[in-house]
């Protein structure tokens, strides 16, 4: 958060943090190539400290609300947050609001300026995807007193309004399942986490929980896969094609488990009778693939009706948004994708005379 106050903050506030006048403020926004760069510079981090918006003071004097609200998303590309987006626009659509939607890439810089764009279109509140965000965004928030929250994750000790479920919890129960089931020689594909405080809650959760189970996940078998069917398929097949290859393989969502499903059949093996696969998430489509896909469901539907309901409700009743955190628990859902540890197969004895460093090598 901010270590000074600006909540009247102006282009005047701004040029004398920025220590230039107010017009050299005012090229800034509207013809920047006029400027040195290191002036650029100074303005940029004085509109990061103050948090200004322009014509965003003017509208709340007036108390003129545009019917909109913004959604910031990771991305567009595939259909992970499509539900939770519907559903919150549906919920938001009651109030008569209607969102704009935007994409950042996990790239939390990014996600500032789209924010700003917001802003600068007066919405009426912000919606974010996730906990982890830029403190230039947490500044940006509070100095411009919007009503905002977070979407889609939970954690009991959050700085900030969020509604989601728990990716730690949602980790622990798919570890924990096949754990359950038998399975010590167990691989893990995760998406990218840099930018990702929901692949990385279950990343972390999963390995800590297979270790206190005593599985041991070699790094090879620790798999980081873009979020795309075709790579995981790929990667899958490749891991899966090894001489010592895992019975069973935890994906951090269902996208990647999906092509994890594909691989294994183009690497030739059968599942569950020869690998388990799970994901996590419960995506539309998850229950209908062959094998039916064993994952945690990640309540999207409900999660997005409630954020929406109470940002709603927020804007619309001029309250206040502390206290209300919601979680919307994750929950294991077990189908034909997994299945209890199948036997070891056959392979030759190794010669009593083998070498020590062999048997060591054996043991890593």
């Amino acid at each position: 958060m901010s270590d000074k106050n600006y909540k009247k903050a102006d282009i005047t506030t701004v040029a004398q943090v920025a220590k230039v006048s107010a017009s050299t403020v005012s090229r800034y926004f509207n013809h920047p190539e006029l400027l040195k760069p290191a002036t650029r510079k100074r303005i940029d981090s004085a509109v990061r400290k103050t948090g200004y918006i322009r014509n965003r003071a003017a509208q709340t004097i007036h108390g003129i609300r545009s019917g909109t609200i913004g959604v910031l998303v990771p991305t567009l590309d595939n259909a992970i947050f499509a539900e939770v987006v519907q559903a919150f626009s549906d919920t938001v659509d009651e109030f008569g609001f209607t969102i704009l939607l935007a994409s950042h890439g996990y790239d939390l810089q990014r996600e500032y300026a789209v924010l700003r764009k917001f802003l600068e279109h007066r919405v009426d509140g912000v919606v974010l995807t996730g906990l982890d965000h830029d403190e230039a965004v947490f500044r940006l928030l509070e100095q411009q007193q919007i009503p905002s929250l977070s979407m889609w994750n939970y954690a009991p000790n959050a700085a900030f309004p969020c509604i989601g479920a728990d990716n730690e919890l949602a980790g622990k129960l798919i570890a924990e399942h096949i754990v359950a089931l038998g399975h010590t020689k167990v691989a893990c594909m995760f998406p990218p986490t840099e930018g990702n405080d929901r692949a990385h809650a279950r990343r972390q959760s999963i390995l800590e929980t297979l270790a206190n189970a005593k599985v041991t996940v070699p790094d090879e078998w620790r798999l980081t896969t873009v979020y795309s069917i075709s790579a995981s398929k790929r990667d899958t097949q490749e891991l899966l094609s090894a001489k010592d290859r895992p019975t069973a393989l935890i994906c951090g969502n269902d996208i990647l488990a999906t092509g994890a499903l594909y691989g294994a059949k183009a690497a030739g093996l059968q599942v569950p009778q020869d690998i388990s696969v799970a994901g996590i998430g419960d995506f539309k489509g998850s229950a209908d693939i062959e094998p039916a896909l064993t994952t945690v469901r990640l309540p999207a539907k409900r999660i997005g009706q409630e954020a929406g309901e109470v940002l709603a409700k927020a804007i619309v009743d001029q309250t206040q948004l502390t206290g209300c955190s919601r979680h919307c628990e994750p929950k294991l859902i077990k189908r034909c994708s997994t299945k209890a540890r199948p036997p070891c197969p056959k392979t030759a004895e190794r010669p009593a005379t083998a070498k020590l460093s062999d048997r060591g090598h054996s043991a890593a």
